[in-house]
């Protein structure tokens, strides 16, 4: 039986992560066991994990599956999109000078700010009373 071909990489976002599989194939893309067009709703979550592969014109060569967990579903898209960059760098290294030039490769580190002892939130206070 000959073995299973396929390139691996990890997405993070916020506190979504996503385990993304590229294997050669015609295009087909499934988040979680479903279509990418049922998991990702709108058609700017769509662009956003698709952007590599665009990017570097390989869109219908290879089928994509991804686990992702966490975070809110914009987030996700953003973790499978830095997670399918990655995995385009383990087919292929001379990608890399596009993809860092678009800024795929980039984590992006920003998350949620904790909150602060008497505050009511992150930034928020309670509401001050003069008298």
């Amino acid at each position: 039986m000959a073995d299973l071909v396929q390139y691996y990489g990890t997405g993070r976002r916020k506190s979504a992560i996503a385990r993304v599989f590229l294997r050669p194939g015609s295009g087909n893309f499934q988040v979680n066991g479903k279509g990418l067009e049922a998991y990702f709703v709108t058609e700017q979550q769509r662009v956003s994990a698709k952007r590599p592969l665009a990017l570097t014109e390989l869109t219908g060569s290879f089928d994509i599956v991804t686990s992702v967990a966490g975070g809110g579903v914009s987030a996700q898209a953003d973790a499978v999109k830095m997670g399918i960059a990655r995995a385009l760098l383990e087919f292929n290294a001379e990608l890399r000078k596009t993809l860092k030039g678009e800024g795929l490769l980039t984590r992006d580190a920003r998350g949620k700010e904790r909150k602060k002892y008497g505050q009511k939130g992150a930034r928020k206070r309670f509401q001050f009373s003069k008298r």
